[in-house]
Parts: C-alpha cells; sequence; structure tokens
C-alpha cells in the first residue's frame, strides 16, 4: 500500500530536519557522543533558519503533582520532536520515550534517529 504525500504530516519541514541529519553524519560520521551530534544539527537548523528549541523540558505530573522532569532534545518549529540517539537499532523503550514526548506535548509527530555506524537511520512516530 502507497502512502499518498498530501497525508504525509509536515512532509516539508520533516524533509529538511532529515535534511540536517544527513549533513550532519556525512560531516562527523559515526562515534561521537549524542551531545556532539545535538550540537551540530542545532548549528545547521540555525545556518538554515529553522525555528527549533533545545533540550526542552517538561513535567512529568501524577495526580496533579509535578514527579520530576525530561527533556526533548529538539522541537522543530513548535510542530515535530527530534529526538537523537547513538546505536546501530531502534529499542523499544526509545520508541516507547518518544510516544511519551508526543502524548505530554500534544504534538503530532515525533521522529527518531539514531546516528549509526552504516549511516542515519530514522523513524517517523506518529500520535495517534
Amino acid at each position: 500500500m502507497r502512502l499518498c504525500d498530501d497525508k504525509v504530516i509536515y512532509k516539508k519541514l520533516s524533509y529538511e530536519i532529515v535534511g540536517v541529519l544527513f549533513e550532519v553524519y556525512n560531516e562527523l560520521g559515526y562515534g561521537y557522543q549524542e551531545k556532539y551530534y545535538e550540537r551540530a544539527i542545532a548549528q545547521c537548523f540555525t545556518k538554515r533558519k529553522i525555528k527549533f528549541s533545545r533540550q526542552v523540558p517538561f513535567e512529568i505530573r501524577f495526580k496533579g503533582e509535578s514527579i520530576g522532569k525530561n527533556y526533548l532534545d529538539f522541537m522543530v518549529d513548535e510542530k515535530i520532536i527530534l529526538e537523537i540517539k547513538k546505536g546501530n537499532y531502534f529499542p523499544k523503550r526509545n520508541i516507547e520515550q518518544v510516544k511519551q514526548y508526543l502524548k505530554v506535548t500534544s504534538l503530532k509527530l515525533a521522529i527518531l534517529a539514531n546516528f549509526t555506524s552504516s549511516g542515519i537511520k530514522f523513524l517517523r512516530v506518529l500520535n495517534v
């Protein structure tokens, strides 16, 4: 089954984000800590004039009270969460983490990106 282009959420912005991920990987390669990939991505977003926030805090609440904080790697144009990881596969815990971020923020789309030994791998995760 082929997904129609007009049904892809934030197609242009997603394409730009993925382009930044490939640009960073092509320059740095594999093996760095996540924080260095994050800094390089932020630099690319700034140069491309893509609106973003980095390390966006949100509260974890239980019965109306804050029990902790978590941080999104990036919120791009207040529409898309970008979570970056280093590793060759997508552990279930990382996918669940991104789904939780979508639930808490009520955003529609997240991109989970892995910097792997063989290139960039990414998943688009929808808030359904």
